[in-house]
């Protein structure tokens, strides 16, 4: 039978796959053994990427809610519906009445057609996706300490690296042929530390394990600076040749005490004193983090924490080390380089300055572009919920069950006068539209995904849709025309060519560039190969900036009525709102339920059983799950997956922002627990 080769569709790592396909179906994957990252290898999900394709429950036509029920109707019915709901809400509160969430899961190709709707159709900067919940800091804490908020190097420097500092990243579960790479570089003789509030997989395998109480990264990193500059570790020539402030940074860490440290953090000061020695010594150093890290209300702060640490022992732009944000979607790194985001364009270029807009505007053509940052997505909720949005479009996006505070998220998407969204499936979202229009999935349509180190990769069509179901970028095009305002592209290939000549960072791409193992960013030219490791020689802004942060404390801390810090995490064999991964039948068998892990003093007290049904609650609501009694969790924690809609976490989980990225804190809130 017929294989195509094609990406990944679950997380960032970007894994190659091979498509089996008889007629219309796809009936079998396996790795690619020439893709570059995994080698021939797969994990679980990856094994099950096609099993949601020929589900019963995909949508195949469009939806139209009338007398309270989801209809099936025509794509000319729904899209007149579509455009009619855009209009009203202009028409009431002019074009930032309207909003629009694309998605980590869609294609560049998406994501950018999604951008220049709401720019050019809409007329708004209303447009936004699910980096605001993961890795938003990132890009707002390492585009002002290195001028770029992606990672630094590439997955195969993992192989080199003489150090793995592994932090807020539960690595062999959720980035497995990552983590595999971690424990192979281990084997072979390099020093594994990881620091987490849970005792991970990957934790129990370290060499040196910091095991923090949660929210105190930056008291961490300030102690193992402070040990660094009091021994001498640090980089000096590096410091004095690449980077600026350091001297505002050594002061800043000089207090509190180590002693004091380690009393905040948890964490024993031999401990500290070893992983800040190993870390700093070594001649190439690897520093990994992901959500455990970014979700907080300090989560850009703690970016800046950790890409001090890098700096000032010399690790970034160099073979074997960097700062390497794991992403947790497919696309979530090309959905920013698309610019769904508020504030920029496609390759991080300003909405706010009028040399880009002008730029842009002679691409497009119509009428001047808008020129103020527009609301992210919890702000457009916010908004919702105000009666300042009135229309609101979600592609490939459940906030319903992945985002914080699900009962305030439900009354938001409620107040709208017209929800339009984009799925391969009937979410919980989905359920409260007006309009549900069908999409075609990863193995459904051509396209691009860019992956966590930056390669940009092949999607290849490899089965025809379900039905009348539709690419998002033609879904959006034929609204836009709907709209009077057409985006123009006649295929993917088109779009992805549109973008690149307007996108410094993808400038020298194409598909035919792309066939072989991809490209990556950034790629100015034709001829340019591509950059495997950024900030060599300099960075990206030119000199490293080292930022001084201080201790912030979680926004909701326990008390008597919620003794207990709740953390989230994801489990190895479900991914996001589990609308994929939970049609598949032995992804579903390892993984059926919602669960919260507890630690047995804290069940004890409680009188829980392992597996017994239990009560969490939280000043923003109460969610029922099932015990998992561990000492992976420290006294004091507990800690649940979101994967779960009929048991969400996210019903309890704490909406404080940070003020910088605008990121909720979802890896830290107040609950007690209690037998249901």
């Amino acid at each position: 039978m017929p294989s195509v080769r094609t990406t990944c569709p679950f997380c960032a790592v970007g894994c190659g796959l091979l498509l089996t396909t008889d007629g219309p179906r796809v009936t079998d994957v396996h790795p690619d053994p020439r893709h570059p990252v995994s080698r021939g290898q797969l994990c679980a999900k990856g094994w099950n990427a096609h099993r949601c394709l020929a589900d019963p429950a995909r949508l195949t036509m469009p939806l139209l809610r009338r007398r309270d029920r989801l209809e099936p109707v025509s794509w000319e019915v729904a899209l007149d519906a579509a455009a009619h709901a855009i209009r009203d809400a202009q028409a009431a509160l002019g074009p930032d009445g309207v909003g629009l969430i694309s998605s980590a899961r869609a294609t560049n190709e998406d994501n950018y057609a999604a951008m220049k709707f709401a720019r050019t159709v809409l007329g708004t900067n209303n447009v936004d996706h699910c980096a605001r919940i993961c890795h938003a800091p990132s890009v707002a804490g390492l585009g002002r300490t290195l001028g770029s908020g992606a990672m630094t190097n590439s997955i195969a420097d993992i192989d080199v690296a003489d150090c793995i500092l592994v932090v807020g990243s539960d690595t062999t579960e959720n980035h497995p042929i990552v983590g595999g790479r971690i424990l192979a570089a281990q084997a072979r003789g390099a020093t594994l530390i990881v620091v987490d509030p849970r005792r991970t997989r990957l934790a129990q395998h370290a060499d040196l394990f910091l095991q923090l109480r949660l929210g105190t990264d930056i008291p961490l990193v300030n102690a193992m600076l402070q040990t660094i500059f009091a021994h001498g570790w640090e980089d000096r020539a590096y410091l004095a040749a690449r980077c600026e402030h350091e001297a505002a940074l050594r002061d800043a860490v000089a207090t509190p005490s180590l002693a004091d440290a380690a009393r905040i953090t948890g964490v024993r000061a031999d401990d500290i004193v070893r992983a800040a020695q190993r870390y700093a010594t070594t001649p190439r150093a690897c520093l990994v983090y992901c959500l455990g890290v970014t979700q907080h209300v300090c989560g850009t702060e703690n970016v800046i924490a950790l890409s001090n640490l890098a700096l000032a022992t010399g690790h970034v732009g160099v073979d074997g080390g960097g700062i390497n944000p794991l992403r947790g979607q497919n696309n979530v790194q090309g959905a920013c380089d698309m610019g769904a985001l508020p504030d920029v364009y496609p390759g991080y270029q300003p909405v706010a300055d009028p040399a880009v807009r002008a730029k842009f505007h002679a691409a497009w053509g119509g009428p001047p572009l808008p020129e103020r940052p527009g609301r992210t997505s919890l702000a457009m909720q916010h908004a919702a919920h105000a009666g300042a949005l009135r229309c609101m479009m979600i592609l490939g996006e459940d906030p319903v069950v992945t985002d914080p505070a699900q009962n305030e998220v439900q009354r938001a998407l409620e107040a709208l006068d017209a929800l339009i969204v984009v799925d391969l499936f009937l979410t919980e979202t989905a359920k409260l539209a007006a309009i549900v229009l069908p999409a075609a999935a990863f193995a459904e349509k051509d396209g691009t995904f860019t992956s966590t180190e930056r390669r940009v990769q092949r999607v290849r069509r490899a089965v025809p849709p379900p039905g009348e179901a539709r690419p998002d970028w033609a879904i959006l095009d034929a609204l836009a025309t709907r709209l009077g305002r057409p985006l123009g592209f006649r295929s993917a290939e088109h779009a992805f060519d549109e973008m690149a000549r307007l996108t410094p960072i993808y400038a020298g791409m194409s598909y035919p560039r792309l066939e072989a193992d991809g490209l990556q960013w950034p790629c100015p030219d034709a001829t340019h190969p591509g950059t495997p490791v950024l900030h060599r020689g300099a960075c990206t802004r030119g000199k490293g900036r080292l930022i001084p942060v201080r201790d912030t404390m979680p926004a909701e801390l326990p008390d008597g009525d919620y003794p207990l810090q709740l953390t989230t995490f994801r489990l190895h064999h479900q991914y996001g709102c589990g609308s994929m991964t939970r049609r598949a039948p032995l992804l579903e068998r390892e993984n059926p339920r919602g669960l919260l892990w507890i630690n047995p003093a804290d069940a004890a007290a409680r009188h829980i059983e392992p597996g017994a049904r239990v009560r969490v609650r939280s000043r923003r609501g109460e969610v029922t799950t099932h015990a998992v009694v561990s000492t992976d969790v420290p006294r004091g924690t507990v800690a649940m997956p979101y994967h779960f809609a009929e048991a969400p976490s996210n019903l309890v989980t704490n909406n404080a922002l940070d003020p910088i990225s605008r990121m909720p804190e979802l890896k830290v809130c107040a609950v007690s627990v209690e037998p249901a």
